[in-house]
């Protein structure tokens, strides 16, 4: 839309407010709402005030003015508010300058386009993330100086089969054998699928839903878009999906691993190049793909452990990064082959269908960034020919240990993943996509409010190891 039909679609939709939002650094959407008289076209230009320092991980309280600038393109009406509420994405300027923020994720993931542009290897990214999910019934936690602890349920938990529950009807899905089983065992396919369809009413384009293998864990499926469209996308998606299970009594995590023993959520995440309306990843090399497309593996598992810093960004994310389990944590690549990290789907035959899924991201990333640095990666490795090696086409978590030593691995934790991030980042550093200031402060937020305070901490099960020593 423009912004005459953005005002029209405003009246005929009886708006009475405008959200305005936008995405803080480590990817959360943040929001400020006005009323609808203070939105007129000269507003898509003049752009709305606010204070920046209070953003984390932006701007200091010496130079905390900003302003938002609402993407015309982006505007829906809230599915959930009480008052008829218009819903607008916004980029963040400089006041004075009228310059783009240089940390503000939706400007990143747009240089990031346009740098694929530029290069004149292709014209765009599609990208298709399969976000999973947590779906729980209670959850409690709290952390302070002389006590931690957390506390979760769910009525599906098979540890619940005992539970007096006036009556207990059972039907709670055995340990991982939550994939795919029909109700009453899966809990949530009506609440699922209100999700998809409130998606589908913001005019997003919708694949499937089902339950995954852990207890109380879904996936809904996004139809892939383009890079920036799709990093709108899942802030809407995540939108939705908390807000529906909120209303329904229930509540939505994207943390990646918040069950012990049991699967992490994942996001793999869907890649193809292509240019002039036909896709660069279809040819006559390994599993039916194009010699372009094994050079954006090639880059993928070369970049891989930086790229985790903006992928897995959390330190949870390294509790389902584990070797040994179910996470795809070896840099390999093969087709139809689940246990590497990068897959060659074969469900379809068309050239169209062609792409990579890089399987090692998790949802709790910032899509943004996570999906700029990706493709900066596959810009890299298309660039300078990066041979990804001979693909793997057996269960890497059976193979010996001798066999096992020779395949590089995905990081351990966050601290390894920054640091690789500290030297190798020459390739997000091209055409200006991403700064080192970025790259920099991204390192020094993590490091100061998440690594550090994990750190300090006692863990509760050291008491269980520990406290009789």
């Amino acid at each position: 839309m423009k912004p005459k039909e953005v005002l029209s679609f405003a009246k005929e939709k009886g708006a009475r407010v405008v959200d305005l939002r936008f995405i803080d650094f480590p990817g959360l959407w943040q929001h400020f709402t006005v009323p609808i008289g203070e939105l007129s076209e000269s507003s898509f230009e003049d752009g709305f005030g606010f204070d920046a320092s209070s953003m984390r991980g932006w701007q200091p309280i010496n130079a905390s003015d900003m302003l938002v600038i609402p993407d015309p393109a982006t505007a829906k009406m809230d599915p959930f508010f009480e008052v008829p509420t218009l819903v607008m994405i916004c980029d963040i300027v400089d006041p004075l300058t009228r310059e783009s923020y240089s940390r503000d994720p939706r400007y990143i993931a747009k240089k990031a386009e346009a740098y694929l542009k530029r290069t004149g290897i292709g014209d765009t990214a599609f990208i298709g993330p399969e976000a999973e999910f947590f779906i729980f019934d209670d959850v409690r936690f709290d952390s302070q100086r002389n006590s931690a602890f957390y506390a979760i349920d769910s009525e599906e938990g098979i540890w619940n089969s005992g539970r007096d529950e006036c009556p207990n009807l059972g039907y709670k899905p055995r340990h991982k054998e939550a994939y795919f089983p029909v109700p009453p065992t899966d809990k949530f396919q009506d609440l699922r699928t209100e999700m998809l369809l409130t998606l589908e009413d913001l005019g997003i384009d919708m694949e499937c839903q089902h339950h995954e293998v852990a207890t109380a864990q879904s996936e809904i499926d996004m139809r892939f878009k383009p890079l920036v469209q799709m990093g709108d996308q899942l802030m809407w998606f995540k939108y939705v999906l908390k807000n529906v299970a909120y209303r329904n009594g229930h509540t939505v995590t994207f943390m990646p691993k918040p069950l012990f023993e049991d699967n992490g959520s994942g996001m793999h995440v869907h890649v193809s190049i292509w240019k002039g309306g036909k896709t660069l990843f279809a040819g006559d090399k390994y599993a039916g793909v194009s010699q372009k497309a094994l050079h954006a593996i090639g880059g993928i598992l070369k970049h891989c452990k930086a790229l985790c810093a903006f992928t897995n960004p959390t330190t949870n994310s390294y509790k389902r990064l584990v070797p040994g389990f179910e996470a795809p944590v070896n840099l390999a690549y093969s087709s139809r082959n689940r246990s590497a990290a990068i897959r060659i789907p074969m469900y379809s035959s068309s050239p169209k269908a062609k792409r990579i899924e890089f399987r090692t991201p998790d949802p709790s990333c910032n899509g943004y960034l996570a999906f700029s640095a990706i493709l900066m990666a596959v810009i890299d490795g298309i660039e300078n020919k990066i041979d990804p090696g001979d693909p793997l086409d057996k269960n890497i978590y059976d193979l010996p240990p001798e066999e096992l030593a020779n395949i590089p691995t995905a990081p351990g934790s966050l601290d390894e993943a920054l640091n690789a991030l500290k030297n190798d980042k020459d390739f997000l550093l091209k055409g200006g996509v991403f700064t080192q200031d970025v790259i920099d402060t991204w390192i020094e937020y993590k490091i100061k409010n998440e690594i550090n305070p994990v750190k300090l901490r006692p863990h509760p099960h050291e008491f269980m190891l520990y406290y009789d020593i």
